[in-house]
């Protein structure tokens, strides 16, 4: 005895089957290459973006500080080419930047918390033996 085939009769929904699934192989194909195409040129630049951070490492632009926001800056750009092209997040709804633009206003506003706790700009309150 034989498995049932689950082709034993004929499809009356065939032609819609074939039009929701077939004919798009080669679209697909094509929106595939076209991805991993932009996934190739953001890794490369991800690498020489990487190689700039190295470079920069080298650079003296004056304080401490400048070299840190510089670096931040760079790997700022970084982390957006990763979360935009990686993440799909140039594909996402509104309620989705919402969330990532006040994660990003409360960052800055945690670094600049930090800032002003280093810069201590009232007297008597360094925290630092003297």
């Amino acid at each position: 005895m034989s498995k049932p085939s689950h082709d034993t009769h004929p499809h009356a929904h065939g032609s819609a089957v074939e039009a929701v699934h077939g004919g798009h192989d080669s679209h697909d194909a094509a929106h595939i290459a076209a991805h991993v195409g932009g996934y190739i040129k953001v890794g490369a630049a991800l690498l020489v973006l990487t190689g700039v951070t190295v470079g920069l490492s080298y650079v003296d632009f004056g304080s401490r500080e400048m070299n840190i926001i510089v670096g931040m800056l760079v790997a700022s750009l970084k982390a957006g080419l990763v979360a935009f092209i990686f993440m799909h997040l140039n594909g996402e709804k509104i309620t989705i930047w919402r969330f990532l633009i006040m994660t990003t206003i409360f960052v800055i506003g945690l670094f600049f918390l930090t800032y002003l706790f280093h810069a201590d700009p009232i007297s008597g309150t360094s925290h630092s033996t003297h």
